[in-house]
């Protein structure tokens, strides 16, 4: 999870005060989601006359869109709450309105907790009730705290603002599009059924819709996103239902998109169309994110997971027939309780017959009101810091070895961003990896050819194809 800014409260002082203007500043912390939460937030607001702003001293309204998925995660947004109340008694030293919320996953799941423990907070904001923002601060200016952490009844997405295209564009030629919210799954270390609530599937013509948008805005990839992305079963345009790989077909038609990706999935929703689709379109990436969590049968049902390691190995097979270049990632959990030894030996033989390109990799921590904190032979803490760093080792070892083997290929690179160096800049490669090229900054938005050359720590080295 990120960390937010520190901020002392004589920044507050050296806001511009001038401007008629309300600033919203925006911290994200963890998920894609939430990074197309918080843009969504800002495009609410928008009509409100809020312009964003990267610096949290300029801002009359300051929102710490949360994430709770962690250990420890609500703790350390009261700590930011705390350095973001004494900049609020600054402001209003200097007769100066600042505004702060939480919005986001800890806000639904602590809701009226965190207005007893954070009386500078003006609004409480839970990730169903977002489009409700703007009436939510009205009511706080006339002197209500507002929590707003009730499951709506009407589709949120139904009340946002359409995409505006000069923000869409001014985020960059990349953009995530959530097309599913909630998970119906329970895996017993989960939160996200409680503070996301069930699966929600948006209908074709909405995705559509904003894809246009986006498309039209410039954006040449777009990643879909939703806590079980594979389970989505939206409304067709002429009745009926579609699954995932039907939506995936559909969006490689319009006029402009490059690239297609999409996160996270199930193993149990990988059916037959979606596996169709990577063989069959060009523009949806060979890339899957595709969570197992752990080798071991025993555990994996303890997780509530439904699927066996020896399932699982059978669909990364099918998958990679359909598409043998495909990059396949993955999350693990170690320590999950009454892991043994020979349960932990299991995940690493997963990992060693599957060969990620990259992974995620995490302690299991207790997460309040899942089934998982309430089961007995919790794991030693020493155990779980020795495991996940043999874990850890492994997986860097095959992220290094598919990143030098990637040396000496020629790729398609969309290009993204300026990089460090003058004259350089930042693509993402197939298969995800960043990729440093010479080009010129009036190129971001082309996919050009280059042959990587060098690795890095943490990203790919290239030169144009021909040069």
């Amino acid at each position: 999870m990120n960390q937010i800014t520190v901020i002392s409260p004589d920044t507050a002082e050296k806001a511009d005060v001038a401007s008629n203007t309300r600033k919203v500043f925006i911290k994200t912390y963890g998920c894609q989601m939430n990074v197309y939460d918080s843009n969504r937030m800002s495009d609410a607001l928008a009509s409100e006359g809020y312009v964003p702003t990267e610096e949290m001293g300029e801002a009359d309204l300051i929102l710490l869109n949360t994430c709770h998925i962690r250990e420890k995660a609500a703790d350390k947004v009261y700590s930011a709450l705390g350095r973001l109340r004494d900049m609020k008694r600054t402001r209003a030293e200097h007769g100066r309105e600042l505004m702060i919320g939480v919005t986001g996953c800890v806000a639904q799941a602590e809701g009226e907790e965190i207005l007893r423990r954070a009386p500078a907070v003006d609004v409480v904001v839970g990730p169903q009730t977002y489009h409700r923002l703007p009436q939510a601060l009205t009511r706080a200016r006339q002197g209500e705290r507002v929590v707003e952490t009730d499951y709506a009844v009407e589709d949120k997405f139904d009340h946002l603002p359409k995409v505006d295209k000069a923000r869409a564009r001014a985020r960059g030629v990349t953009s995530f599009l959530t097309v599913q919210e909630g998970c119906d799954k329970f895996c017993t270390f989960c939160v996200v059924p409680y503070t996301r609530g069930s699966e929600v599937s948006r209908s074709v013509s909405q995705i559509v819709d904003e894809a246009l948008r986006l498309v039209d805005s410039g954006v040449r990839e777009i990643t879909l996103l939703g806590q079980n992305v594979n389970a989505w079963r939206g409304e067709s345009p002429k009745g009926g239902e579609w699954v995932l790989g039907e939506l995936l077909y559909r969006l490689a038609e319009i006029p402009g998109l490059a690239r297609l990706r999409y996160t996270t999935s199930h193993p149990r929703d990988m059916d037959d169309c979606l596996i169709e689709a990577h063989r069959d379109l060009r523009v949806l990436m060979p890339y899957l994110h595709l969570p197992v969590q752990a080798g071991s049968d025993r555990i994996l049902k303890a997780m509530n997971r439904r699927h066996t390691g020896a399932e699982y190995l059978r669909l990364i097979e099918r998958i990679r027939s359909a598409r043998p270049d495909i990059a396949m990632s993955g999350d693990f959990i170690v320590g999950f309780p009454g892991e043994t030894d020979q349960d932990f030996e299991d995940t690493l033989k997963i990992v060693e017959d599957v060969k990620y390109a990259s992974a995620y990799s995490f302690k299991y921590s207790t997460r309040p009101g899942t089934p998982g904190a309430e089961l007995g032979s919790q794991v030693d803490e020493a155990v779980k810091t020795e495991r996940l760093e043999r874990l850890q080792a492994l997986l860097l070892r095959q992220q290094k070895e598919f990143a030098e083997a990637c040396v000496g290929k020629t790729i398609d690179l969309l290009l993204e961003k300026p990089g460090r160096m003058p004259g350089q800049l930042i693509g993402r490669s197939p298969w995800l990896q960043s990729v440093n090229v010479d080009a010129k900054e009036s190129q971001i938005g082309d996919i050009i050819q280059v042959r990587i050359i060098a690795t890095g720590p943490n990203s790919l080295f290239a030169e144009r194809a021909g040069s």
